[in-house]
C-alpha cells in the first residue's frame, strides 16, 4: 500500500515552506523514519522522513517548489508492488528512465560518454557555484549517487581560500584585461526563500493589525550594579554570563500577569487569552531573524533563561533550530541594543499582539533628588495591536516593566 510523504504542521507562525533538496531519488530504497527530503522555512530548515519502509516511487514536489502543510511531497511504495514499477513512469514521463540510466553510468558519465553534471547538482549548490564562479567539475559530491550538495560547494570554496592559485588560473587571470570597477554600478541579488517569507510576514503584520507603539525609558542603575556585584559568582556557578534580557523576560511576565490582553491573540471575532507565558526571543541568524521560544518562562530562573538564550543563539547561527524551538509563543522580546540601536519601533510577530523592544544603554543626565547625575538609561518600546489593547493598557504595561526593572528586588516578589 502506498504511503504519502506529507508536509508536516509547522506551527501557527510557519504557514509555508520550500523544498530545499531531496535526500533520495526516485527508485531509492527508504527505511521507516529515514529522512527523505529537506524543507526550508522562514524560520528553520527541517527534514521530513518516510512513515514506512519501501521505495521512493514518486517525487511530487521538485526542489524549489513552494509547499504548505498537508501537501504531498512524494510517495513510498512497498517493495515489489506493481505500482512501484509502473506509476513513476506514468506520472513523470521519461524522467525516471533518464535518471536511472544516468545513475547506472560511471561517475561523471551520463551514459552516452558525456558528463551529466547538471543532473547531479542540487539547485542551491548550482546557485552558490554560479555566484562564486566555481567549476562544478572540480567539486566532489557527497550526496546520493555522488550528487553535489550545497555543503560540497561551500567546502570547496573553503579549500580555495587556503590553497595557492593554480597555474592555469593564473594564466587565465593574466589573459583578462584589467578592468576597473565603474564609479557607479549596481548589483542585483535574488532574495532567498526565507527572506521572501520574512518580508511577506512583516508586511502582513502591518496590514492586518492596528499596530501602535508606545515608549518609555528605564534607569538601569540597580540592574547594572547587581550584575557587577554578582557577575563572577553567577558565571562560576552557572557557566553563563548574567545578561540584561533575563531581567526583562521576568519583568515582562510580571507585566503580562497584570495586563493579560498583551498575552492574547485575535481569532476572528474572539479574543484568546493565554494563561501561560511562552516568550519569544528574537535572534539574528545568517539567513535572517528567527524567534525561538522560552517555554513556560515564568517557571525559569535568571540562569535558566540566560542558558537557553545562549543555546538558541548558537544553534540559530549553526542552522540547527527545530520547528519545535520556534513554534507558538505568546509575547516577544527583541534587543536591538546589542547592535547599537538607540530607539526603534518593533513589528508584531503574528498572531501575537505585543512585542517589547530593548535598546542601547547610554549614560544620560537625569534629574533626581534635587540634583543632576549621569545614569545608565535605556529607551524601551512596546508595539501592540490596538484591536484588543487600548493605549491606556499599553502605557500601564510599559510602566509596570519599568518599575520591575528599576527595582530588581520586586522581581522576587513577582516570582
Amino acid at each position: 500500500m502506498p504511503t504519502n510523504i506529507v508536509v508536516p504542521e509547522m506551527g501557527e507562525s510557519v504557514s509555508e515552506a520550500r523544498v530545499g533538496r531531496w535526500l533520495k531519488n526516485e527508485g531509492d530504497a527508504v527505511e521507516a523514519g529515514e529522512a527523505v527530503v529537506e524543507l526550508e522555512t522562514d524560520k528553520v530548515d527541517l527534514e521530513v522522513g518516510a512513515e514506512g519502509e519501501g521505495v521512493l516511487s514518486r517525487i511530487e514536489k521538485d526542489e524549489g517548489s513552494e509547499v504548505k502543510p498537508g501537501d504531498v511531497l512524494g510517495v513510498v511504495e512497498a517493495r515489489g508492488s506493481p505500482e512501484m514499477n509502473d506509476e513513476p513512469r506514468k506520472k513523470r514521463g521519461g524522467r525516471v528512465e533518464a535518471r536511472s540510466e544516468a545513475m547506472s553510468a560511471p561517475s561523471g558519465d551520463d551514459g552516452h560518454g558525456g558528463g551529466n553534471k547538471k543532473e547531479r547538482v542540487t539547485p542551491t549548490a548550482r546557485r552558490i557555484a554560479e555566484e562564486h564562479g566555481v567549476d562544478l567539475g572540480r567539486v566532489t559530491g557527497s550526496g546520493s549517487q555522488g550528487r553535489v550538495l550545497q555543503e560540497d560547494v561551500k567546502g570547496f570554496l573553503g579549500t580555495l581560500e587556503q590553497e595557492p592559485p593554480r597555474e592555469e588560473d593564473k594564466m587565465r587571470q593574466a589573459e583578462k584585461p584589467a578592468t576597473a570597477r565603474p564609479e557607479r554600478y549596481e548589483e542585483r541579488r535574488k532574495m532567498s526563500s526565507r527572506r521572501r517569507t520574512i518580508a511577506r510576514r512583516l508586511v502582513e503584520a502591518q496590514r492586518t493589525a492596528a499596530m501602535l507603539t508606545t515608549f518609555n525609558e528605564i534607569d538601569m542603575t540597580k540592574v547594572m550594579d547587581l550584575r557587577k556585584r554578582h557577575r563572577e559568582s553567577f558565571e562560576n556557578r552557572h557557566g553563563v554570563r548574567l545578561g540584561i534580557v533575563s531581567f526583562f523576560v521576568q519583568a515582562a511576565i510580571g507585566a503580562l500577569k497584570a495586563f493579560p490582553l498583551l498575552n492574547a491573540e485575535v481569532d476572528g471575532d474572539e479574543i484568546v487569552v493565554k494563561h501561560f507565558y511562552d516568550i519569544g526571543i528574537a535572534v539574528g541568524a545568517k539567513e535572517g531573524l528567527v524567534v525561538p521560544v522560552l517555554r513556560d518562562a515564568d517557571r525559569m530562573s535568571l540562569a535558566e533563561i540566560e542558558k537557553t538564550i545562549k543555546d538558541f543563539a548558537r544553534r540559530a547561527d549553526e542552522g540547527r533550530l527545530t520547528v519545535e524551538d520556534i513554534r507558538g509563543g505568546t509575547f516577544t522580546l527583541t534587543n536591538g541594543g546589542v547592535f547599537g540601536s538607540l530607539l526603534s519601533t518593533p513589528i508584531l510577530n503574528p498572531p501575537q499582539v505585543g512585542i517589547l523592544g530593548l535598546h542601547k544603554i547610554e549614560e544620560r543626565p537625569v534629574v533626581a533628588g534635587g540634583g543632576i547625575s549621569a545614569r545608565p538609561m535605556m529607551y524601551v518600546a512596546l508595539s501592540y495591536d490596538h484591536r484588543i489593547v487600548d493605549g491606556l493598557e499599553a502605557v500601564q504595561f510599559l510602566v509596570r516593566v519599568k518599575e520591575l526593572v528599576e527595582e530588581p528586588e520586586a522581581l522576587l516578589l513577582e516570582g
